[in-house]
């Protein structure tokens, strides 16, 4: 195999990762790589228990969200679906702002300026349902 190429390894635990058949003898990390490659590896498991396991999406009504206000069990809503963060709040790069709307809708604060657009992408994986209307 060439180098820098990749070759995609199944293992016998779901999900597929891709396996760098060469890297660089050093590499450069900075903070915000280092905590994304934690995050892939952390929640890469729960990704794919969420797609294979829960086929039906959840409803929850806005009572229940707001049962999840804190550190240790944080949901949070978003344009009327519902996310379980907590696995995600002591990784958060802001800090304790994720728990400013724990257990409440937090669409305004998730689309302000301060959040790079891969995050739109990252927040499915802590997706359980969807609000009751």
């Amino acid at each position: 195999m060439a180098p820098g190429t990749t070759k995609q390894l199944k293992i016998s635990q779901p999900p597929t990762f891709l396996l760098l058949s060469s890297l660089p003898s050093r590499l450069t990390t900075t903070p915000a790589t280092f905590i994304q490659c934690r995050l892939i590896h952390r929640y890469a498991g729960k990704a794919h228990s969420y797609l294979t396991d829960n086929k039906e999406s959840k409803t929850y009504r806005e009572a229940e969200v707001s049962l999840h206000n804190k550190r240790t069990d944080c949901w949070i809503i978003i344009k009327n679906k519902v996310y379980d963060v907590t696995s995600y709040v002591e990784e958060h790069p802001g800090g304790d702002a994720i728990l400013t709307h724990a257990g409440d809708d937090s669409t305004e604060g998730f689309f302000g300026p301060q959040h790079a657009t891969r995050v739109f992408d990252m927040i499915e994986d802590f997706y359980i349902g969807d609000l009751e209307h």
